[in-house]
């Protein structure tokens, strides 16, 4: 029976021959469904060239092509899809952290050269590149948590009256729920003035060896407790997770691994390899950021470090300008005590130019790098300044950082909208709170709230503690009566920077306001005091139009090639780029020392 069928099965078929056929004559015009996964589209304004794309592919059909067309925080690449291995599977659009991938619904296009099957979409321009059907990520689809994970905090009614630290600092369980966010594009680590391995540590946080994380931290680093509480994390604001969520809590998983790793433990984790000292010495002033950076790098390489430091211990303005509810001392000591393990010395309370000159550092070391921060205060110079209770922020900063005593009058006054504004608003309404029982601190600046340079959580938490925001006024009188204080006279200001980008603040005079006081605080920038140099040296060194001593900005070597130059003086106040400069300082001593031993 089976064989007769096999043989009369074929004829069968014939059956079929006077049906009318249902295919398509011409499939090139048959019109996709409006979610077809066709050809890629890439909204340039929108990609940064993040690489997750290329990441997330398992047949290897993204990589990542320099283009010209780049923005801020942007890797200057694009990706470039191979349709001879693409399987349209549309994970490179699902994990797009811009948004800006998607798939047309275009899916034929004919060709004789099977190179123009490998293209970069958004950049070769195609003709499908305007159609609006096409699939894109499906509504409620993540495949990581758009929202960042919060840290612990002491609330404005727990901290309002003390310097105790605000931040608790993330549990193992919340480090490894925010790590688990991170899609290591590597786009933070071209932010960072560091450079540091954000991806490679927040990767160690996944698996659970804080040691590693350590270990990559201390790479380009030295200040891992330190900048994983107040650094300004330029980092976060390139994140690629944060174009349509919350950027990444870098700063705060740095500090969590810092934290995680007790500083008994430094010497065994960091110090794998014993270095063998050699004979040439390096004299360093300032114990600051850049200081510390420095003279960490140049004992790894083997150098002697004498740092000379002016105050009573070490951090400068980090130790002296940084209020403890910020960065507790302990946990600054905790860095500092490390690098002090390495055989760095510290010769404190010595002033450059008093109790040593330079000739003795130019005579008794082969290099000298000087890194001395900005601790002079700057005025506004307005009438009323020279008066007994119009005070420089830095000053009092230090001296409630050594704890000694200051007049809190009842009712303050703070000019400046930097964080150094905001770190003596904060404290001194702390301070107003233990004394009074209540807060009248006000703090106005030139810049209006949304350019106003203090980071944004500064200006939120003091808000918390009570203290008033009012920027966007320019001081023009401190009003003084019978010897005494009434206020502040200030107009509003309509701009602070010309076309061009340049300080040059206008006002509008017919708009005034009056802020009552007993005391008036100035915050309006930091100078520098290199008094120290004596016209000796001081005319040796090439300088800028405004006076600014020049260094090569990769060694930060000046014209004297012995003497170097770093930290806030060169860069400005921020730790991080302190530690990066003081980082490239000592390779660049290194290799100058190495040249003329040669």
């Amino acid at each position: 029976m089976g064989i007769i069928k096999d043989i009369v099965s074929p004829f069968a078929v014939w059956k079929h021959f006077f049906k009318e056929p249902v295919t398509i004559k011409d499939p090139l015009n048959r019109i996709a469904a409006p979610r077809y996964r066709g050809f890629h589209q890439n909204d340039i304004s929108q990609c940064i060239g993040c690489g997750t794309c290329e990441a997330i592919c398992e047949n290897e059909a993204i990589d990542l092509v320099a283009v010209a067309q780049t923005k801020n925080g942007d890797s200057g690449l694009r990706p470039r899809v191979d349709y001879g291995r693409c399987c349209w599977c549309a994970l490179c659009v699902d994990v797009c952290t811009t948004g800006s991938l998607k798939l047309s619904n275009a899916y034929t296009w004919v060709d004789t050269d099977g190179d123009n099957f490998r293209f970069t979409p958004g950049i070769d321009l195609k003709p499908w590149d305007s159609l609006k059907d096409g699939y894109t990520k499906a509504k409620g689809l993540e495949l990581y948590p758009l929202e960042r994970m919060p840290m612990q905090h002491l609330h404005a009614h727990q901290r309002d009256n003390s310097f105790i630290e605000i931040m608790k600092g993330y549990s193992k369980e919340e480090a490894m729920a925010e790590a688990d966010r991170c899609v290591s594009c590597g786009i933070c680590v071209a932010a960072c003035p560091a450079h540091m391995g954000i991806p490679e540590y927040i990767k160690a946080i996944r698996e659970d060896n804080l040691e590693k994380g350590l270990q990559i931290m201390y790479q380009t680093n030295p200040l891992v407790e330190i900048c994983g509480r107040i650094c300004t994390h330029k980092c976060e604001t390139v994140c690629s997770v944060g174009h349509r969520g919350e950027p990444l809590s870098i700063r705060w998983l740095k500090r969590y691994i810092a934290d995680q790793v007790p500083a008994t433990d430094y010497y065994r984790v960091l110090n794998q390899d014993k270095v063998e000292k050699n004979s040439r010495k390096v004299a360093i002033v300032g114990a600051g950021p850049a200081g510390l950076s420095a003279a960490y790098y140049l004992s790894k390489l083997g150098y002697q470090i004498t740092i000379f430091e002016k105050l009573a211990q070490a951090g400068g303005m980090m130790r002296y300008g940084i209020p403890e509810y910020r960065l507790p001392y302990d946990q600054l000591d905790k860095d500092i005590n490390y690098i002090l393990s390495l055989g760095v010395e510290i010769n404190y309370n010595t002033t450059i130019g008093t109790n040593v000159t330079m000739d003795e550092l130019h005579a008794n070391f082969d290099i000298v790098y000087v890194a001395t921060g900005l601790h002079e205060g700057r005025s506004t110079r307005i009438p009323g300044t020279e008066h007994a209770n119009v005070y420089q922020a830095i000053e009092l900063l230090r001296k409630i950082t050594e704890n000694k005593p200051i007049e809190v009058a009842e009712k303050i006054v703070v000019i400046g909208g930097g964080n150094v504004a905001m770190d003596i608003t904060r404290s001194l309404a702390r301070l107003q709170k233990q004394k009074y029982g209540k807060v009248q601190t006000i703090a106005t600046s030139l810049e209006t709230e949304d350019i106003m340079p203090a980071d944004r959580e500064e200006v939120i938490e003091a808000r918390e503690e009570g203290a008033i925001i009012n920027p966007g006024w320019g001081p023009r009188e401190i009003k003084i009566l019978n010897n005494k204080i009434q206020g502040l006279k200030v107009v509003q200001c309509i701009s602070v920077f010309d076309e061009n980008k340049r300080f040059n603040p206008k006002f509008d005079e017919s708009v005034e306001n009056f802020f009552e006081a007993d005391m008036i605080v100035e915050s309006i920038g930091q100078g520098m005091n290199l008094s120290f140099l004596t016209e000796k040296y001081a005319e040796q060194l090439e300088k800028d139009s405004r006076g600014r001593i020049l260094v090569d900005t990769l060694t930060y070597q000046s014209s004297l090639p012995w003497l170097f130059f770093g930290g806030d003086i060169i860069e400005g106040p921020d730790v991080i780029h302190s530690v990066a400069n003081g980082h490239k300082a000592a390779k660049g001593i290194d290799n100058y020392l190495n040249s003329i031993q040669k």
